[in-house]
């Protein structure tokens, strides 16, 4: 089994997830390093919730004596006093949104980071088992759907909530047998908004792994190579209709998500609206069947005070449907932060100052897991002398690659150790191995930047000097400086604008700046043309003398050289030597080389 054929399955909807308030208190830890600014926010609001509810006891005051008495002076008080919780009001909106919007964004900034730290730890058989786009758009679309809820609901959830309580006190404080009367449906609108957040929390969820498929389909085939493959194969409207029917099914997931429960909403307006008719209605009878009348202030005030009750009581029951919604979003990103990493370093790694690059296999085992219960590597010893090479031959599947993953930790062994100058790779620390193996694949990947940025990738601070050095070495250097803007050349999306051979020397410029004391060769000279690969093979040597080499080979008249080769087949070693000595045992090896010339001779068709 090849390593793109590890199972991997990403907990989607984990069994036992966090029950929701368990979830609402992670939510809350994110925001705990911010809690002085958030208390800052706390106080705006509650500042700016008093001084709303202030306005109609001046605007009481106003219409119950300052007209009536004709007092100018204290109308002209008052009227000041209206004008100023205004200016005060706004003031301290502004403060607060600043600040709220500070601290949600920074939360979310942590979150983007904590995530993609967590995914460049993880291991191989995450990421062939995942589709980017489904990556991406747990980053973006995941993420960014949460700035809503992050940077104003618990300043909104706050302010209403402030806003509810003070109007309601002041309420009482003008007529209890009112408040009463403006209070008796609000349970009834509570449970209407859980039913509603409920609902659109479902519908979340669906929209987010539906924008995910999108992203994914984007990703992959308007990607360089997905333009040339869909063209060339003549699929380019099959495409567009697959991506036409899958934004058709986000079409209707975005409308349920805006329409859920709308109508619910609707009706709670709707009676809320219908509140004041009914306080005029029950004031009026309050005074014709003999109760305590009311002034017409106090009335005004009282009006003005549930129709202040209407805005914040609707908003805080939309920022509980709200809440509930975001939590798929939070759900799905803890997933992420929640899977496991099964490669880390040791309590107390090892760090060696310098590594002279014996390499060692020590009874290995190795296998993919419970789809793959015979393992695919076993009982594998070999000793690789530091500045000696070995190549590594045998028929697909026979373990060659998975052997090579070994060393620098892309998988751990099942069983036994690899060693590295007598230390276990599972003891190291992650930069000394790092800088100890280097790798060459048959895959070349190169990042949409310039020439230059691609080789400092191994090496930040190398100098012009040493990149044009190992540009040299690569066989690359004439090349790059026949280029009009020679380093500084964008190389494309993965490096299309450039040939195989080129892409694969640019890759061993990138290793050789590196300048590791062990070399893996992951089949590097595989996918080119014989007159590419002489070119890319004499770089290869190279960058090999000296060093500890591992040689994956698939043509077998690279490796002649080595200092010892090894068969593989069905995981284990089925020969070992020289060239010279397997092709006297004329063995599997001998057969490997006469298959692999008469293939080179065969005539082209």
């Amino acid at each position: 089994m090849r390593p793109d054929a590890i199972p991997w399955e990403p907990p989607a909807t984990p069994r036992g997830a966090p029950e929701p308030p368990a979830q609402i208190r992670r939510i809350l830890r994110l925001f705990r390093p911010y809690r002085g600014r958030l208390a800052l926010v706390g106080l705006l609001v509650g500042a700016s919730s008093l001084v709303s509810v202030a306005q109609p006891f001046l605007l009481r005051e106003i219409l119950d004596v300052a007209i009536p008495d004709q007092r100018t002076g204290l109308l002209g008080l008052l009227a000041l006093g209206l004008v100023a919780t205004a200016v005060m009001t706004s003031v301290f909106g502004v403060l607060q949104t600043f600040l709220s919007t500070t601290v949600g964004q920074r939360v979310m900034h942590n979150l983007r980071t904590e995530v993609y730290a967590k995914l460049q730890r993880m291991p191989l058989a995450f990421f062939t088992r995942t589709r980017t786009g489904e990556v991406q758009s747990r980053i973006a679309n995941d993420i960014g759907g949460m700035q809503a809820t992050v940077t104003s609901t618990a300043t909104s959830l706050v302010s209403n909530l402030t806003g509810v309580v003070a109007s309601v006190v002041a309420m009482l404080a003008l007529d209890w047998r009112l408040t009463v009367a403006s209070l008796l449906l609000l349970p009834f609108f509570v449970w209407i908004s859980r039913r509603v957040g409920r609902e659109r929390k479902q519908i979340t969820t669906q929209r987010q792994k539906q924008m995910a498929s999108m992203s994914a389909i984007v990703t992959e085939s308007l990607s360089v190579s997905g333009i040339v493959l869909g063209r060339t194969m003549g699929r380019a409207e099959s495409l567009t209709r697959g991506f036409s029917d899958e934004s058709e099914r986000l079409l209707d997931l975005e409308v349920r998500s805006h329409m859920a429960g709308r109508w619910r909403m609707a009706t709670i307006g709707i009676v809320m609206g219908a509140i004041p008719p009914l306080l005029y209605l029950t004031a009026g009878l309050l005074v014709h069947f003999g109760g305590p009348g009311l002034s017409i202030g106090t009335l005004v005030a009282f009006v003005g005070l549930q129709q202040g009750l209407l805005r914040p009581t609707v908003s805080l029951l939309s920022t509980g449907v709200e809440m509930q919604t975001s939590l798929a979003l939070f759900q799905r990103i803890f997933e992420y932060l929640d899977l496991r990493v099964d490669i880390t370093e040791p309590e107390r790694p090892v760090r060696l100052p310098s590594v002279r690059g014996e390499v060692r296999f020590e009874n290995v085992d190795f296998g993919y897991g419970q789809q793959d219960p015979g393992g695919t590597l076993h009982g594998i010893d070999l000793a690789v002398p530091a500045g000696t090479t070995l190549a590594v031959v045998g028929p697909t599947g026979s373990g060659k690659s998975t052997l090579s993953h070994l060393v620098p930790r892309l998988y751990d062994v099942t069983g036994g150790r690899v060693t590295l100058d007598g230390v276990d790779v599972r003891d190291l620390d992650f930069d000394t191995l790092s800088r100890a193996v280097g790798v060459v694949s048959q895959e070349t990947y190169l990042f949409h930047s310039s020439i230059a940025d691609n080789l400092r990738f191994a090496k930040p601070d190398a100098t012009d000097a040493q990149l044009r050095a190992a540009a040299r070495a690569a066989q690359i250097h004439d090349a790059i400086e026949s280029l009009p803007d020679g380093y500084d050349t964008l190389v494309g999306e993965r490096g299309h604008r450039f040939s195989g051979g080129e892409k694969q020397r640019l890759a061993l410029a990138r290793t050789i700046l590196r300048d590791p004391p062990v070399l893996i060769l992951d089949e590097a000279t595989s996918a080119l043309d014989t007159r590419t690969e002489r070119a890319v093979q004499q770089a290869v040597d190279a960058l090999s003398r000296g060093r500890t080499t591992l040689t994956i080979a698939h043509r077998l008249s690279t490796i002649r050289d080595a200092d010892q080769i090894v068969v593989l087949n069905g995981g284990h070693i089925a020969e070992r030597g020289t060239h010279d000595e397997l092709m006297a045992r004329d063995g599997q090896y001998a057969a490997l080389v006469r298959r692999d010339a008469h293939t080179a001779d065969a005539p082209a068709s």
